[in-house]
């Protein structure tokens, strides 16, 4: 009977509250109801969060890190155990269908064939054709290229010629029955003081003195080595008797023409020594020298013949790459003997050697179609047998021919080679260890999921090495792994499987290490990347790198000396194109695996913190106080984040995203109010009040939920307000209380519903929230100000209890509040005073300082 008046009390109390509340519009009433119903729930959850909270509580901390032990133990082991026993089942394809007597393996006992036979090498006869092709005789053709960069060549050579011996005149400058052609090379190169003692032994009528044996030294060295072909005592002689002959048989006038025309053949030679000089300044110029200038205008005339017909020739005939030098000037010397002058062989043979290059190419058609030929002209080896004579002889080694025989006639007692799947189940395990080391060192906390997906890729991998294709997918493994989970678990992933695929599986050695080392290149270097462009850069590198690889394997390995190029490039080129296709794939297939997993990428966080994302643009448009309030808060993260070593994009994305549940109401928060009326004033309720302010977590939650946003960025939501007290409206009930008896105040009712934070992201955006309104209000204080507030700020959250799971420690509670002040100080930096003038006469040029 008591509890029912205790009840008919309260509902008097509150009927004359609610008269006495007449104010209030019949709307507000609706909505306060309402928004009474949702406390009375909220409340519910509250007491059930609190009891739950307040066992673990109780429990000792002993066995709160057992219970995390065992949960973190747990979940590596399900892992270990589906990845081993996958993996090796995956992988260990061949050991399903072993030979025991395989090539290799000693005879237990003789084996003789049961009947006769005829049996293919398939592969023996499938390497013998893949070596037929590759070492195939390359096809060569002439290139017209090279052949007009020849004759271009010794056209200009010839033309320098020609303007030297312009330069010179024509020779014989006068009539050979007036001076020999040997008298007149003489006299036109002889130095000047020989010249006019020789004049003047003519003038006399003096017997012809021999030549002088010491002849002073000359600092021309053309003109040194043109000269000791004919400077001698017999050239002497003969110039000294021609020309007194012509003396004494010639009137003075005609004697006197003769030593002008000397005279002008001396000076024209002497200006053609001049420029040889100077061209032979360069050094593929040197070989032209005086014996240009030696030849008569009929003899060079026919070199230039000679020499044209002779390179025709030889291009016609082919000079292949490589060929040597001594063996090229013999040839050339041979066919300069019988067509040049004779004085003019050496000049001839340099001019020649000078120009000529190899001008031979391989003709890819033709060096394609001999490869095929000799591919195919390989006959099929074939083991030949008859009926019970010996295969193998007990004791001896079985061979390739004699494992075709053996597998033919079922003897090579093929089963499930357990002994082998036990040793490569031992393998996969001592690999996934592996694994579990690098993750725990370099990104611990993986998920199940995360394992899930490794796993998957790992074993799509190996589905397609089982297929027998060249297109080993280690390049997408690599981009999606690296680009997921960091470099060091992406190479790790890579480098393992690199390492299983030919123990369990046929594979291709050249085809394994180039996609090996593609996929390597690419785990390495996707870890690093921010967007999808940079991926999709990396791919290139990566299909480039496999190509390459590939390239380099195939020259090395080549029993060929000169290998068939189109065979090795068309491998190397299709190498190139895997790599490039698997990381198209990657670059495909990375968004839908993000959605699916749940991952939280570098790329993809960079793409959530775009402020052109729909729910950002909605924000910045719906609650504009809002989302700068959002921008100043990043701000403060962020410098924190990177300044502690946390995941700065994660800090990023969330800070953008913690507040979007504001949106259901933009008016119930001070920041969008934009200086008009306080919506809380009217509802004058600061249960209601306190209602909607818990209420954008909620709504941010499905918010979050129906826009598809990580996990990760879900969390921030409710972990940047923990269980934290709304001390305004919380403060008002407690006032409302003291004059209204009968109301009572439960602090559960104005604490929002948490969970306090759980990462040091979270804990680091609660921090920044809870400063950013007190710090943007302040205007004049000094640093020292801004850092005691702060750090007044930061306590009371510290002593709160809201930072006890998110791992942050109190020393790092300094340096945050150290950062937070430096960013304020950034935003808040001093600004030089205009004077008024300035405004007034330059109103455009106002840039603040």
């Amino acid at each position: 009977m008591k509890p029912f008046q205790t009840l008919t009390r309260q509902i008097a109390q509150w009927r004359k509250f609610s008269t006495s509340q007449q104010s209030v519009q019949r709307p507000l009433n609706l909505f306060a109801r309402r928004t009474a119903i949702q406390v009375k729930r909220c409340r519910r959850l509250a007491r059930i969060h609190f009891k739950s909270a307040a066992v673990s509580s109780v429990l000792p901390s002993s066995t709160k890190r057992r219970k995390a032990r065992s949960k973190v133990r747990g979940q590596p082991s399900v892992f270990f155990v589906l990845a081993v026993l996958s993996l090796t089942s995956a992988i260990g394809y061949r050991l399903y269908n072993e030979p025991e007597l395989g090539v290799g393996t000693v005879a237990p006992q003789t084996l003789r064939a049961p009947a006769s036979a005829r049996v293919i090498d398939t592969k023996t006869t499938e390497s013998n054709r893949k070596a037929a092709r590759t070492a195939a005789i390359p096809v060569l053709m002439i290139d017209q290229t090279t052949n007009e960069e020849v004759n271009q060549s010794l056209q200009r050579l010839l033309d320098r010629g020609n303007r030297v011996r312009q330069q010179s005149g024509s020779f014989p400058f006068v009539d050979t029955a007036v001076l020999s052609t040997q008298t007149q090379q003489y006299v036109r190169q002889i130095e000047e003081w020989e010249w006019r003692m020789m004049l003047f032994t003519i003038e006399n009528n003096a017997t012809p003195a021999p030549a002088p044996t010491e002849i002073a030294p000359s600092t021309n060295p053309l003109t040194n080595s043109g000269k000791a072909a004919i400077s001698s005592s017999t050239a002497h002689q003969v110039s000294v008797s021609e020309l007194q002959a012509y003396r004494r048989s010639s009137s003075a006038e005609d004697f006197a023409a003769l030593k002008e025309a000397v005279n002008q053949a001396r000076q024209r030679y002497a200006t053609a020594i001049a420029l040889l000089i100077a061209d032979a300044t360069s050094e593929q110029d040197r070989f032209y020298d005086p014996s240009l200038l030696s030849l008569t205008d009929g003899e060079w005339t026919r070199t230039q013949s000679a020499v044209r017909l002779i390179l025709e020739r030889i291009l016609t005939q082919g000079v292949p790459p490589g060929l040597p030098d001594a063996l090229l000037k013999t040839a050339i010397e041979t066919q300069v003997r019988s067509e040049a002058p004779a004085t003019a062989t050496a000049l001839s043979t340099r001019l020649l050697m000078a120009v000529i290059q190899p001008n031979l190419v391989q003709d890819p058609e033709q060096t394609k179609a001999r490869a095929e030929q000799a591919a195919q002209s390989v006959e099929d080896v074939v083991v030949e047998i008859r009926q019970s004579e010996i295969i193998v002889r007990s004791g001896e080694i079985i061979t390739q021919s004699d494992f075709v025989l053996l597998d033919y006639f079922g003897l090579s007692r093929r089963r499930i080679n357990w002994s082998g799947l036990l040793g490569f189940g031992a393998l996969v395990s001592g690999s996934v260890v592996v694994f579990l080391l690098v993750e725990q060192k370099f990104h611990p906390g993986l998920r199940r999921r995360d394992h899930l997906l490794l796993l998957l890729l790992t074993l799509g991998v190996s589905l397609v090495v089982a297929l027998d294709t060249p297109a080993i997918g280690l390049s997408a493994l690599g981009l999606l792994a690296g680009s997921f989970y960091g470099s060091a678990l992406g190479v790790t992933v890579v480098a393992i499987l690199s390492f299983l695929l030919p123990v369990g599986l046929e594979v291709t050695w050249t085809n394994l290490v180039a996609s090996s080392l593609g996929g390597i290149v690419g785990a390495a270097m996707a870890g690093r990347l921010r967007s999808r462009e940079e991926l999709a850069m990396l791919g290139i590198g990566v299909g480039l790198t496999q190509g390459l690889v590939y390239l380099i394997l195939n020259l090395m390995l080549s029993p060929a000396t000169f290998p068939v190029w189109y065979v090795v490039l068309k491998g190397a080129g299709l190498q190139a194109l895997l790599g490039l296709a698997w990381s198209i794939v990657a670059l495909g297939i990375s968004p839908y695996l993000e959605n699916l997993f749940d991952l939280v990428t570098s790329i993809r966080l960079a793409e959530l913190s775009n402020p052109n994302r729909p729910l950002l643009k909605r924000l910045a448009s719906e609650a504009p106080g809002t989302f700068q309030h959002t921008l100043f808060v990043a701000t403060l993260a962020e410098a924190a984040a990177r300044a502690l070593g946390c995941n700065v994009e994660l800090v990023r994305a969330g800070t953008l995203y913690h507040d979007i549940g504001k949106m259901h109401d933009p008016l119930g928060f001070i920041e969008n109010q934009m200086g008009g009326p306080n919506k809380h004033d009217t509802i004058d309720n600061p249960w209601v009040s306190a209602a909607i302010i818990k209420k954008h977590v909620t709504e941010g939650i499905f918010m979050a939920r129906k826009c598809r946003l990580p996990k990760a960025i879900q969390s921030f939501i409710p972990e940047h307000q923990g269980t934290m007290l709304i001390s305004y409206f919380y403060h008002q009930a407690q006032q409302r209380a003291k004059d209204q008896p009968y109301l009572e105040v439960n602090e559960a009712d104005f604490r929002y519903d948490g969970p306090i934070p759980q990462s040091r992201e979270t804990g680091i955006v609660m921090l920044a929230d809870s400063c950013e309104a007190a710090l943007r209000s302040l205007k004049d204080a000094t640093p020292d100000e801004a850092l005691a507030m702060v750090n007044r700020i930061l306590r009371a959250r510290w002593q709160d209890n809201q930072l006890v799971d998110s791992g942050l420690t109190r020393a790092e509670m300094t340096r945050i509040a150290e950062i937070f002040v430096k960013v304020w100080q950034q935003f808040n930096h001093q600004r030089i005073p205009y004077p008024k003038a300035v405004f007034s006469s330059q109103p455009s040029n106002t840039n603040s300082l």
